[in-house]
């Protein structure tokens, strides 16, 4: 279960590449590593504590009110982060400010909240926020790498316009290889069906 989780969350199931969620500030920021970083560790902060949280208190939460109740959670920790990096991260505050503060709005934050911690275990939500951040910060990472190394030759790639254009190469890239992974890893269908005769055979030699 727990491999599932983890090959879900970084990979096969990924908040950027395969689901599309979180694209705001990772295509605005990414422009350089040190922001991608910055945004990565607060983005992650807010979804492992709050997952925490919402997981602590499943049984607690009516799920008529559950969304109100997630937006209180992940703001108070958007909260958090905000008056952290003020205090000890000044200059990176002035570069992602409005995208710290807007965490809270964060489709794969309130995703994670919705289909995960509302539903499991504090320790599979635990595990669960911790691949899903550890996907989340490595495509922003990637991302703001390219981005600034490309920005030396094209400088286009530091602009808006050039956000689009990397992420797109990056996500033809990272679905082609996730497509050649699950074809790979998923039973052929001659297997299926050797496996369906064995079955046959055995129910067979039991009656």
């Amino acid at each position: 279960m727990l491999k599932k989780i983890f090959v879900e969350g970084v990979f096969t199931n990924h908040a950027f590449a395969v689901q599309l969620l979180g694209l705001c500030p990772l295509l605005a920021v990414s422009y350089n590593i040190e922001n991608a970083i910055g945004l990565a560790i607060a983005s992650s902060f807010v979804l492992i504590v709050s997952s925490i949280v919402i997981a602590s208190l499943r049984n607690v939460i009516s799920s008529n009110i559950r969304l109100p109740c997630f937006m209180l959670v992940i703001g108070s920790m958007a909260t958090v982060v905000t008056l952290l990096t003020q205090a000890f991260a000044w200059e990176l505050y002035l570069q992602v400010a409005i995208f710290i503060q807007i965490i809270v709005t964060n489709c794969m934050i309130l995703n994670h909240a919705e289909t995960v911690a509302f539903r499991t275990p504090v320790l599979v939500s635990l595990f669960s926020a911790l691949c899903t951040a550890l996907g989340f910060s490595l495509a922003l990472i990637s991302l703001g790498g390219i981005r600034q190394l490309l920005s030396l030759v094209f400088p286009v790639a530091a602009h808006p316009a050039g956000a689009f254009i990397v992420a797109g190469a990056v996500l033809a890239l990272f679905n082609s290889v996730r497509l050649k992974f699950e074809s790979a890893t998923q039973p052929k269908s001659g297997d299926n069906q050797d496996e369906k005769i064995e079955l046959i055979n055995v129910r067979n030699s039991s009656d």
